[in-house]
């Protein structure tokens, strides 16, 4: 396995097409960098930082992150699947149509995300930072999201069918414009339910 460590910033490199799986990285970060339909599958990362850095059609597959950062990356019909992610930032990255599961995430803090259409049914996302985030259409039934922050995310059009949202964080747009049927709340997700829907609780 090929372990690589270097404290030095990697702007604009060109990834495109590489084969790095099964490849450490600790503490490397990169910048504007393009990882287009990169072979990484297998990769563990530690420390690391990815700002601005494509993805697009990379594997990803079988990865595992951990303390890393992957800020304001774009992820567009990547393949995710088997990865773990685990005590990472992914603020502000843009995911489309990706392959996901199945997927973990772990404490892992992904405000501002773009995860519109994400098909993530029955996946764990418990007390991850969501808030901001845009849901839209996404299919998140059976998920749980115990004690996730949803504060100001978008989920118009979200199915939120049978999720687990006891002690998750949800403003009175998310409730409205999610769909909710199923889902587990607690009570006072339950009394923020009926206010957003305009009934009058006591």
């Amino acid at each position: 396995m090929d372990t690589e460590d270097s404290s030095a910033v990697e702007t604009n490199e060109d990834y495109r097409d590489t084969d790095l799986h099964g490849q450490v990285w600790e503490q490397r970060h990169f910048v504007g960098c393009d990882f287009t339909e990169a072979d990484l599958r297998g990769l563990v990362t530690t420390g690391c930082t990815f700002t601005e850095c494509d993805f697009t059609r990379a594997d990803l597959g079988e990865s595992r992150h951990s303390a890393t950062a992957l800020r304001s990356c774009s992820f567009d019909r990547a393949t995710l699947t088997d990865s773990e992610f685990t005590g990472c930032s992914l603020v502000g990255s843009t995911f489309l149509d990706c392959r996901w599961l199945p997927v973990r995430f772990t404490e892992c803090d992904l405000t501002l995300v773009s995860l519109t259409s994400a098909a993530l049914r029955k996946t764990a996302l418990p007390g991850l930072r969501l808030r901001e985030a845009n849901l839209m259409d996404a299919d998140l039934r059976e998920v749980d999201l115990r004690g996730a922050d949803l504060s100001g995310a978008r989920l118009t059009g979200a199915n939120l069918t049978g999720a687990d949202l006891r002690g998750a964080r949800l403003d009175a747009n998310g409730l409205v414009q999610a769909t909710l049927r199923g889902a587990r709340v607690d009570l006072d997700t339950a009394v923020s339910f009926a206010a957003a829907h305009g009934l009058v609780v006591g």
